[in-house]
């Protein structure tokens, strides 16, 4: 038997610096609690090293590495926490040559190459990995496992691309047991009600290609779903847990109509008397009255739509696709009130076709519908996405300082947008909220009026004002905290228009070692011989 050390990175220098920390999104993360199901199933024994709600502390990372002495430490990572997995990476090393590290998550996914190249990671697993720690701890050769990056003395060999897992319900129940409790002590009730709460999938997976989404690089094109029977098993077994509240992350749960419904009887007839929300997968052109209804009955209280713009010309330039309008937007809305579904919005700015006529009509927008709360952000072109690639081709990428890239402030220091200044993107984030809330007294009564209901009014006012006001003050996310061997590796240094290395995917079985492919000026050029990020 083997020892797997699974870490989530500390989010404060992601929210802790930002308007973000007023909301800290903080709960089990699926990835993590899925691998670890995944790892026991095998035979092996994992611990989670859950960061996120503290700030980084190479001390402990260390004590936990002395006592435990794991054979593999896993890491997954957004990009911002990109720095922090590469720090990490140094840090076991400095401890133990023998010790087996690899990394997933959305940005080792989006640049495998890049991500090793900057830092000690032995591998890193492309896409889906729910199996590919197992399958290091059962002592597999790296060269037989597929989808993996991974180093032979001084090359990184890449092997073939795996497929997407078909049946989702193959996959043993994920190992929440194994998150620490005290993880959800700096969740608010802005992201969730009651706690404790952790992290829930039904499906996976989207047809839709928003330019900013990178959900492709670990999910890949397409929609997969677990039985509603095994979606009902999921759910008791949090509830047997003593969780109080799951977030479901579903990226389009709704857009199957017949098959949410199923889930939602299922749920019923398990007699699960469990809170639920779902922080995305509502989609206003899946909307529909029966299924809220069922969705109420369920267990769940909470939406949020993805609104973006509230230009229709926005919506289809950067690429939202099926048939959402904003009028769909209004009457979703209305059909989730009339059933005593929360409803709640996201909103941004500087999206892909954005002017200033479409950001005031974004705003406008916002005002009419009749939300329970909103929230906006500026968009940031995450690497593996089709708006990161266009900006980096462009020459508008500027740096490749992972700790830049927040969806609240920075964007400027790290790309141009192609048609809107920074200072007028700028002003009209913050009009936003100057708009959409303090000037919009239909929004500010029926907030007042779901405080009272929910017995929420004095952290909801708390909340209210704080976020405002760091809106306003725009913090330039200072560092709160060291890296323990930043001596040791830097950002990319790179200059605009830059070439990055691009690769053409072995089709033959075995690994092959990495060879510069071409000199296009983006991450990974968008034909039929690349799949790092499609």
């Amino acid at each position: 038997m083997a020892k797997a050390l699974l870490i989530n990175p500390s989010y404060f220098r992601t929210y802790g610096s930002n308007e973000g920390g007023i909301a800290f999104p903080v709960y089990p993360i699926l990835s993590l609690a899925a691998i670890a199901g995944t790892v026991k199933q095998r035979g092996h024994s994992v611990r989670i090293l859950d960061l996120s709600y503290r700030m980084y502390d190479p001390d402990l990372i260390r004590r936990v590495i002395r006592d435990e002495k794991p054979d593999v430490v896993g890491i997954t990572a957004t990009t911002p926490l990109a720095n922090q997995m590469r720090d990490i990476s140094f840090l076991v090393k400095d401890m133990s040559r023998d010790i087996v590290m690899i990394a997933g998550g959305a940005h080792p996914s989006a640049l495998p190459y890049e991500t090793m190249r900057e830092s000690l990671l032995d591998m890193v697993a492309n896409g889906e990995a729910d199996w590919t720690v197992p399958d290091v701890l059962d002592g597999k050769s790296a060269a037989d496992i597929d989808g993996l990056y991974w180093r032979k003395g001084d090359e990184i060999k890449v092997n073939p691309v795996k497929g997407l897992i078909r049946d989702l319900d193959d996959l043993p129940i994920p190992a929440w047991e194994d998150y620490p409790p005290e993880c959800n002590e700096k969740m608010t009730k802005i992201i969730a009600r009651y706690n404790p709460v952790t992290t829930i999938e039904f499906s996976r997976g989207c047809v839709f290609k928003c330019d900013f989404c990178g959900s492709k690089n670990t999910m890949g094109l397409g929609y997969r779903k677990k039985s509603p029977e095994r979606c009902a098993e999921e759910l008791a077994r949090v509830e047997q847990l003593g969780y109080r509240e799951v977030v479901l992350v579903d990226d389009i749960f709704t857009s199957d109509n017949d098959w949410a419904a199923q889930v939602c009887e299922a749920i019923i007839r398990k007699g699960v008397r469990f809170a639920w929300n779902c922080t995305n997968g509502i989609r206003v052109d899946s909307a529909n009255p029966e299924l809220f209804k069922l969705m109420r009955r369920a267990g769940c209280y909470r939406l949020y739509f993805g609104f973006e713009s509230g230009n229709d010309r926005v919506l289809q330039a950067f690429g939202k696709g099926g048939k959402a309008t904003l009028e769909k937007g209004i009457k979703a809305v209305e059909m989730a009130r009339a059933v005593g579904l929360e409803p709640n919005g996201f909103f941004m700015v500087g999206l892909t076709g954005d002017t200033e006529e479409s950001m005031q009509d974004t705003i406008n927008y916002a005002r009419r519908v009749k939300l329970d709360t909103m929230k906006c952000g500026i968009t940031v072109p995450f690497p593996g996405t089709p708006s990161f690639n266009s900006l980096y081709r462009d020459g508008r990428v500027k740096i490749l300082d992972w700790d830049q890239y927040t969806v609240y402030n920075n964007a400027e220091k790290f790309y141009d947008h192609p048609t809107l200044s920074w200072q007028t993107i700028n002003r009209y984030f913050k009009k936003f909220y100057f708009e959409a809330y303090l000037k919009n007294p239909k929004y500010m009564w029926r907030r007042s009026i779901f405080m009272l209901k929910n017995g929420e009014i004095f952290w909801n006012v708390y909340y209210t004002i704080k976020f405002l006001i760091t809106v306003w003050a725009m913090p330039k996310g200072a560092r709160q905290e060291a890296y323990a061997f930043e001596d040791r590796w830097r950002p990319l240094d790179i200059k605009p228009g830059d070439s990055l290395h691009t690769y053409k995917v072995p089709q033959a079985r075995g690994a092959v070692s990495w060879k510069r492919a071409s000199t296009q000026k983006v991450l990974a050029p968008a034909t039929s011989d690349v799949a790092i990020n499609q």
